[in-house]
């Protein structure tokens, strides 16, 4: 077997698992005689001439990594190399870099790439691919479990677990002061952390991006618990979520090099509109980053570290670009093209989301008088 010289890439917003899967595809190589190299920043460390924009990867180096969060590669949310931030007369400009980085790629002897990210990154190693680096295996990376053609992304298990445990606190403050909590957590185009931790953690009604909700159907459901006996309620809110009519909470416009708004306040919004229809105290709550921190669940470990060594399989078994994909438990390379510039939504007739008005949680679409005592 020939030997390959690969570079290992961690790029868009960090999730638990990251370095699970840059140990798990670093031995991988190793077991075969390759040489492994860390981007450092996404793609900054080939970009830039910091002198440690490349680090080699050995086995002391990723040694005991494999349950830390964060990346030991870094991350970079403003790297696109197709828009990367570039100083001009004015500050800092969009310059299309993708050419410099596929010549630096191949000037370094680089075989191969393993980028390891979200829907962004899958779009960019795609896009890279069609202009010219050699052999690019993607992994998928998102917390919001929103990549196309897996059925499931390693950081997912971790943000629903941390938000399922916040809800679980969040149960007896929210009751002992008889108020609404509305809770703000991520997933932009996508409510699969909502959807899971809401059902998961007891909540009373659910908002996601895939169902416009309406104020009335959600205080229709705050005031069937009050007529039961129940002064409290909990609502869980996907940052992407927004009412019938209404439009996206944006905190950010963004900016040349990110080109996507940064969403953030319908927690708020829900919850200044909640306690006017209802005339109840109401306080909301913003997960944040915390969905993103501490190390990685048993189940994102384990995947991370599955997604990691099939990427070198992968590569080993000469299978051509891909993105490495976990479908009916089994792992699959998907053309990068079939993932490229797409999103995973929440089917609306899935059986969580059955499941959950089967329960009577309130997703903000029932009609007037579907919260009534039955």
């Amino acid at each position: 077997m020939a030997t390959r010289k690969i570079a290992i890439s961690t790029g868009g917003g960090d999730a638990p698992g990251l370095n699970a899967v840059i140990r798990a595809a670093t031995l991988g190589a190793l077991e075969r005689g390759w040489e492994v190299w860390g981007i450092r920043q996404g793609y900054r460390g080939l970009l830039e001439d910091a002198p440690d924009g490349l680090i080699r990867l050995d086995r002391e180096r990723v040694r005991g990594i494999a349950h830390l969060g964060g990346t030991i590669l870094g991350t970079a949310n403003r790297g696109d190399p197709f828009h990367y931030p570039t100083p001009g007369e004015h500050g800092l400009v969009p310059r299309d870099r993708s050419g410099d980085l596929v010549r630096r790629f191949r000037e370094r002897g680089f075989d191969a790439l393993i980028a390891v990210g979200g829907d962004g990154s899958m779009r960019i190693a795609h896009e890279l691919l069609q202009r010219g680096l050699p052999l690019v295996v993607g992994v998928p990376k998102t917390i919001d479990n929103d990549v196309c053609c897996t059925d499931i992304t390693f950081g997912f298990d971790t943000a629903v677990s941390i938000a399922t445990e916040a809800l679980d606190r969040l149960h007896t403050t929210t009751e002992a002061h008889e108020r609404i909590m509305v809770v703000e957590v991520m997933g932009r185009h996508a409510g699969w952390i909502a959807l899971n931790a809401g059902i998961a953690g007891g909540a009373d009604a659910i908002l996601i991006p895939e169902i416009p909700f309406r104020y009335d159907a959600i205080a229709d459901k705050i005031r069937l618990r009050e007529s039961r006996g129940r002064r409290f309620s909990i609502v869980v809110a996907a940052e992407g979520a927004y009412s019938e009519g209404g439009e996206l909470t944006i905190k950010d416009a963004g900016d040349a090099f990110r080109r996507t708004a940064v969403l953030g306040g319908v927690a708020e919004r829900v919850a200044k509109e909640l306690a006017a229809r209802t005339g109840k105290e109401a306080r909301s709550m913003v997960l944040g980053h915390l969905q993103r921190g501490g190390g990685p669940t048993t189940a994102d470990r384990l995947l991370a570290l599955r997604f990691g060594a099939a990427a070198t399989r992968f590569l080993v078994e000469d299978c051509g670009s891909g993105m490495v994909a976990l479908r009916a438990n089994r792992i699959e390379l998907v053309p990068l093209a079939e993932v490229a510039g797409k999103t995973k939504t929440v089917p609306l007739d899935s059986d969580s989301v059955v499941t959950a008005r089967e329960m009577g949680l309130c997703f903000g679409d029932e009609p007037p008088g579907h919260f009534t005592e039955r």
